[in-house]
């Protein structure tokens, strides 16, 4: 036991829920769905920009911040793979880096939360900083990105900063409410 956790006070013990068990999985498994499948699908129906929304991306921080680093890169890894192999996206050269970039988010946003013990605002920013900058990296070396890293990040990386501070903002809030819910029960 951590020994700067008081035995009075079990709830501040672990700062995430526990990834296994069958409600666990469960709302992990729906996390994935929405991650992979549902967000995505909704956004090109609808004819919103998905570069924009970015809406894989938030299920899979979502899921770091409550069930922890592990589930976080599970979910991560998962969803882009399982994404392609349900519509076709993301396209074949993108999906190595949203794949690992994806598994960064979730992993990060755990490991900072759930390990270090910082809260979830800045679990959340480093998370969304960490990916991106992974994300980048891999486009330019596997030479996805075409044209130059400038043009690049004018067209794929300037318009998703609305929601990466929209995640940074609301996800820790979402969380937060999830988590205390969930130890509740």
């Amino acid at each position: 036991m951590n020994p700067t956790v008081s035995a009075e006070h079990p709830a501040k013990s672990q700062a995430t829920l526990p990834g296994l068990g069958a409600r666990a999985l469960s709302i992990q498994g729906l996390l994935l769905i929405a991650a992979s499948f549902l967000l995505p699908a909704a956004a090109h129906l609808t004819g919103l920009p998905v570069r924009i929304l970015l809406p894989m991306h938030w299920p899979v921080i979502l899921v770091g911040l409550c069930y922890g680093w592990r589930s976080g890169a599970v979910v991560g890894l998962a969803a882009p793979v399982l994404s392609f192999a349900l519509s076709g996206m993301p396209y074949p050269p993108m999906l190595p880096a949203m794949t690992f970039e994806l598994a960064a988010y979730g992993l990060l946003a755990g490991l900072f939360h759930e390990r270090f013990r910082w809260n979830m605002l800045w679990s959340a920013a480093l998370a969304v900083v960490g990916g991106r900058v992974l994300f980048i990296g891999l486009v330019l070396a596997t030479g996805a990105a075409g044209g130059g890293l400038v043009p690049y990040l004018n067209a794929a990386m300037i318009p998703g900063l609305a929601a990466g501070l929209a995640q940074i903002a609301l996800l820790p809030v979402v969380a937060r409410w999830w988590v205390t819910r969930e130890k509740k029960r």
